[in-house]
């Protein structure tokens, strides 16, 4: 069920309508989350539901037993268990035919011709953000962070939490789960709060994201025969595009989580106003860069481990990062890259200089500020274009045209997407100091108003082409 769909729309006030009326019941409450999130997750494909349910029972039953277990190797053993079983389902259904392939492609390399069998595999959606979440549980509960729950609805309710479900944020454990073994009273100002923030989320998915994608999707098929200028601003508007989509999913995720009385982690916090690359990566996709920092970079050694092993372990986890992404040598590219870029910034000493919002307090940033934002976003623009492409080579060769051709075919269709754009990244610069877009308490009542009815009435004009979430593929 998409959240941009006329199913969720109906889905969602009835659901909503009947959770509270089961306030102060919270076991009840729990068994309704788990069977509308499996309603919710099922309506693809019912079949998908074998996976989380498994995973979940997996989860469950390892902490159960790390509960009751002593034993050093017997701990191990269940570890182990969990991270098999999960890691196994990830591989399997998004990287079997990508290794067959490569592998296939390197005896072909040295004068072997080989034939290997691919299967048609349809990839779970959702399936490499809730087995992160699920092993977040027993990797916490293995060393100590969090005791076992001795609840089972609540930890399956946890795991398959359908505002978050499909593309995050990928929620911890010791957040989330606690919330479910507590009572939940219905808070007026967390849920209009929560309002806001859907809205806003589907205004940057609806109209600006979707609008970036046609003129992108145009670009990226025909960028042979694009000028230096267009394929400039193919990779401007799918910069927008992804940031759009995803943050957007992430706002009514979060939004919706409020709706139910639930809080759960930020995801964005407005990254293209980063003034390097490392603040970029502290700002973007902020769950799993930090679960890959506690769960990966951490046990590996860290920044404590010495120079050069923290400069392995710096780019195992980019890598690592981009191989999250899909199966396709694309994104090990944009992950390599993005590490690249981090390196220097690490071995200079500069990679913590900015843990404040920039120009706080200020209309307008300096000119150094300004130029620190706008080298970011352009190296980030590059490496997005790995990311977007449909190969390593192709990337290559857009990189190429983009900074060699000359005139040819001017960019078609692009004024929407460049007006929405701008708005979007405007209004975000002036709340930037905000939660989300639309934390509006400084506006009168009116403003407000005005405002909402506005952004409504532009989703409902653009509404007409329904487009997929990006971050479903993965």
């Amino acid at each position: 069920m998409l959240f941009n769909s006329f199913a969720f729309a109906a889905f969602l006030p009835v659901a909503f309508s009947l959770y509270w009326l089961l306030q102060g019941r919270v076991r009840a409450q729990n068994g309704f989350l788990l069977v509308a999130s499996y309603v919710f997750y099922g309506w693809w494909d019912w079949r998908f539901l074998i996976l989380i349910a498994f995973s979940s029972l997996v989860d469950y039953s390892v902490g159960r037993g790390l509960a009751t277990v002593t034993g050093v190797w017997g701990r191990r053993l269940l570890l182990s268990t969990s991270l098999t079983a999960n890691l196994g389902l990830l591989g399997f259904f998004k990287y079997f035919n990508f290794f067959a392939e490569s592998f296939a492609d390197l005896l072909s390399s040295i004068g072997i011709q080989a034939s290997w069998v691919t299967l048609e595999i349809i990839l779970p959606v959702g399936i490499s953000f809730y087995t992160f979440q699920t092993l977040s549980y027993t990797l916490d509960v293995y060393h100590g962070k969090i005791e076992a729950t001795k609840h089972p609805v609540a930890f399956f309710a946890y795991v398959s939490f359908f505002p978050q479900l499909v593309a995050g944020p990928i929620e911890r454990a010791r957040n989330l789960l606690p919330q479910f073994l507590e009572p939940r009273a219905f808070s007026q100002e967390l849920a209009v709060d929560g309002l806001r923030q859907v809205l806003w989320g589907l205004f940057k998915k609806m109209v600006v994201a979707d609008t970036c994608g046609v003129v992108v999707d145009d670009i990226f098929i025909n960028y042979g025969e694009y000028s230096s200028v267009s394929l400039f601003l193919g990779g401007f508007f799918f910069a927008v595009q992804i940031y759009g989509d995803f943050s957007g999913y992430s706002d009514v995720a979060i939004g919706t989580a409020r709706l139910f009385g639930f809080r759960i982690m930020r995801n964005f916090a407005f990254p293209y106003f980063s003034r390097d690359i490392a603040e970029f990566w502290r700002r973007w996709h902020i769950s799993l860069s930090s679960w890959f920092r506690d769960y990966l970079y951490i046990p590996l050694g860290g920044s404590r481990a010495g120079k050069w092993r923290s400069l392995r372990n710096i780019v195992v986890i980019f890598v690592v990062s981009g191989f999250w992404h899909g199966a396709n040598w694309t994104f090990i590219a944009w992950g390599a890259l993005n590490a690249a870029y981090f390196i220097p910034l690490f071995l200079w000493g500069g990679h913590r200089s900015h843990l404040d919002i920039v120009a706080r307090g200020r209309w307008f940033p300096t000119v150094r500020e300004t130029a620190q934002m706008a080298v970011t976003f352009c190296v980030t623009v590059l490496a997005w274009i790995f990311f977007r492409a449909q190969s390593v080579p192709e990337a290559v060769d857009y990189i190429r045209a983009m900074l060699t051709s000359s005139p040819i075919t001017p960019l078609r269709v692009a004024t929407d997407a460049m007006v929405f754009s701008i708005l979007m990244l405007a209004w975000e610069w002036i709340q930037r100091e905000k939660e989300h877009g639309l934390e509006l308490s400084r506006f009168p009542r009116w403003a407000r108003w005005v405002l909402y009815a506005g952004i409504i009435l532009i989703i409902i004009e653009f509404s007409s082409g329904q487009r997929e979430f990006i971050y479903f593929q993965f």
